[in-house]
């Protein structure tokens, strides 16, 4: 596909978090951009801002004029999450229309430029949001496809490029559905290999083979840094990044206020000092070292990533402070991996070891739940209030078995419960100590009337 010969893109699921992304990059590079999402959101509203035609019937008359008929200059992006049947993409399908997969168009973006790619079940996100902010902070000339909104940019994309300059690439890796293999990196993070998404490859075995085929693909002048206990998994020559005993290490580590605080090493050697950044928990130190030792990889000097770090904002849904007062502190969050769940429960008790714990989760596909169902409870446990929502089915049917309440069962605590959404807004709106909302499904929506519930307690 040669993109000057490209005069449009259609996007069928244009709303989500990969997709919008490319959608921005289009229109500014001066596309037409059109495309369907199932729901209005704040991404959407950001796009048809931005000069987008973006409609929420998947009906075929509902594509907007001159994007429905085939041509040479048309191209349709699509995301697997596209259920087969839908409507629109059938058509395009069966018109012979020019259609790539989400994952393949990021491949070929990517391919002009210097890739920074991130890759591992956890940490993707932000880590991926942080290093984007210091090249971009730096004034490299650059790109970033992120997989969530920047607090700072109120955006999922970046976009610096200098005419004449280098320029690099900084995308999130996704393993889901083997996107991230048609990524070539010129630097790449794994960050870690913990099994997910087993409804695609069936097996860890398989999972594996699949990170070790993306690592495979570094350039041959290219570098991987990966976290320390990713092991013998993953063969390829690299270096670790982690605490003691790796040769990227954090140390001095502290939490204070919300920010994390730590000395980043070198073989030993202190190159930057006092880093803090406005990100608590160990997993988001761990994040940062990750994104440093890239940095320092292409040239950003430590001075320039000290300060880009400093006025790091965060990223929303990954730990974002939503409301704070004398009695609660509401945090919202994106973890929907039993791992992620852990991470992110020990580092909201290690900050507040004092504070009642009540997380509101939704778990995310019923074969998610169904091969993690006893590590979930676990990691549930370690709340002291566990409220679940229904499973969010995403792309999947239902399960025969698989339920809230099943997994509720297993859960070793005595305060849990299963409440539909309006009741748990209710409830979660009650309680003092630390509230969670945690999930990758549409638990997002909640956000807001919780927060609203939460404030008018303040004026009671």
């Amino acid at each position: 596909m040669k993109l000057e010969k490209l005069h449009s893109v259609y996007f069928v699921g244009i709303g989500g978090i990969g997709m919008s992304a490319l959608a921005h990059w289009f229109l500014a590079k001066g596309y037409k951009v059109a495309g369907y999402d199932k729901t209005p959101s704040y991404v959407t509203k950001q796009l048809e801002q931005k000069g987008a035609v973006i409609t929420f019937d998947d009906s075929l008359e509902a594509i907007p004029n001159g994007f429905g008929e085939v041509s040479e200059g048309l191209l349709v992006v699509f995301t697997p999450a596209i259920p087969a049947s839908h409507a629109q993409l059938n058509h395009f399908k069966n018109t012979g229309a020019r259609l790539f997969k989400r994952s393949q168009v990021l491949g070929l973006l990517s391919e002009n430029y210097k890739t920074l790619a991130i890759a591992g079940t956890h940490g993707k996100t932000t880590t991926t949001s942080l290093l984007a902010h210091i090249v971009y902070q730096s004034g490299k000339s650059m790109v970033a496809f992120l997989g969530g909104l920047l607090q700072n940019y109120d955006s999922n994309f970046l976009l610096n490029i200098k005419e004449g300059e280098e320029t690099y690439v900084v995308v999130e890796a996704d393993e889901f559905d083997r996107s991230f293999l048609t990524l070539y990196p010129t630097v790449a993070v794994v960050t870690n290999i913990d099994p997910d998404h087993l409804d695609i490859y069936g097996d860890e075995a398989t999972f594996v083979a699949a990170f070790n085929q993306f690592v495979s693909q570094i350039k041959p002048e290219g570098k991987l840094f990966k976290q320390l206990g990713v092991g013998s998994a993953i063969p390829s020559p690299s270096e670790t990044y982690g605490l003691e005993g790796s040769d990227r290490a954090a140390q001095n580590i502290r939490f204070d206020n919300g920010r994390s605080q730590f000395d980043y090493c070198k073989n030993g050697e202190v190159l930057i000092d006092d880093v803090s950044f406005k990100m608590p928990g160990y997993h988001n130190v761990l994040n940062a070292t990750a994104a440093i030792s890239v940095a320092l990889e292409i040239g950003i000097t430590p001075l320039q990533i000290k300060e880009a770090l400093a006025t790091f904002g965060g990223v929303k849904r990954r730990f974002e402070f939503i409301f704070e007062s004398e009695n609660v502190v509401y945090v919202d969050d994106y973890a929907h991996h039993p791992t992620e769940l852990k991470a992110l429960l020990t580092g909201v008790r290690a900050f507040w070891p004092s504070r009642k714990i009540t997380i509101l989760f939704q778990p995310h596909l019923f074969s998610r739940t169904r091969d993690f169902m006893n590590e979930f409870a676990t990691s549930l446990a370690l709340a002291d209030d566990v409220v679940l929502l229904d499973i969010y089915p995403a792309r999947e049917e239902p399960i025969e078995g698989i339920t809230s309440k099943a997994l509720l069962a297993l859960i070793p605590a005595e305060n849990k419960k299963v409440l539909s959404k309006q009741e748990a807004v209710k409830y979660l709106a009650t309680q003092d100590g630390v509230v969670l909302t945690v999930g990758a499904g549409d638990i997002d929506r909640l956000i807001e009337p919780l927060k609203t519930t939460l404030e008018a307690r303040l004026h009671v």
